[in-house]
């Protein structure tokens, strides 16, 4: 259950990046959106960094939209993936600021705007007195597997973009494909090895189980 001793509803932002963004870019009701996305239970629950991308990409609308760009469906989180991922080659992202910039987005400005999951968890903690209680050791399991799931999914869609871009410039030679993305964990004491989903449901290797029922 979470607690929130304090409302975000308040007529005057506080004095915080987020809350300079708030009102600059007249984001209504982004408070309260942060504090039940935080505090929520279960899936609807989402972690700083998660909110963090929330609230960049919630800018980075308002910001297309004040440049009379409407956004089309899924155009917000891929531009904010080319502005901001990792796996973005540099060519690939000076090219969308520049496009950005052509089209009368002030990309400076948007990125220099963009916030960290630490300026998202002090504006929940501090300007909003938000908490969430800590969370099971049942829930932390969930929310692993869904994290690592993630990260899996992630990888098989960044192999499999790569491989259909090297196909297409025929440096590649292949019919058509799946990518599959298997983890596992091996224990060094017994050599037993586990899909990330098993040593997460048996939340043991059974050489410790044995070694409890041997004691």
């Amino acid at each position: 259950m979470a607690d929130r001793t304090a409302s975000a509803d308040t007529e005057t932002p506080c004095g915080c990046k987020i809350g300079r963004v708030t009102e600059g870019y007249g984001l209504v009701d982004l408070d309260d959106d942060l504090v039940a996305y935080w505090t929520g239970d279960g899936d609807e629950q989402r972690s700083t960094r998660e909110l963090a991308t929330y609230v960049n990409q919630r800018i980075l609308e308002e910001a297309l939209t004040n440049a009379d760009i409407p956004p089309k469906e899924g155009e917000i989180e891929n531009t904010y993936r080319l502005l901001t991922d990792d796996d973005v080659s540099s060519g690939t992202r000076v090219q969308t600021r520049n496009e950005l910039q052509r089209d009368g987005v002030p990309v400076e400005q948007v990125e220099s705007d963009f916030v960290s999951h630490q300026t998202v968890y002090n504006h929940l903690t501090g300007c909003l007195e938000a908490s969430v209680e800590t969370p099971s050791d049942e829930e932390r399991l969930e929310r692993s597997e869904e994290k690592l799931g993630a990260l899996q999914n992630r990888t098989a869609a960044v192999t499999t973009d790569t491989v259909d871009r090297l196909e297409r410039k025929d440096i590649l030679d292949i019919g058509e494909f799946t990518v599959n993305v298997s983890v596992t964990v091996t224990c060094e004491d017994c050599f037993r090895e586990y899909t990330v989903r098993d040593l997460l449901e048996n939340r043991s290797c059974d050489c410790q189980k044995e070694n409890v029922g041997g004691e």
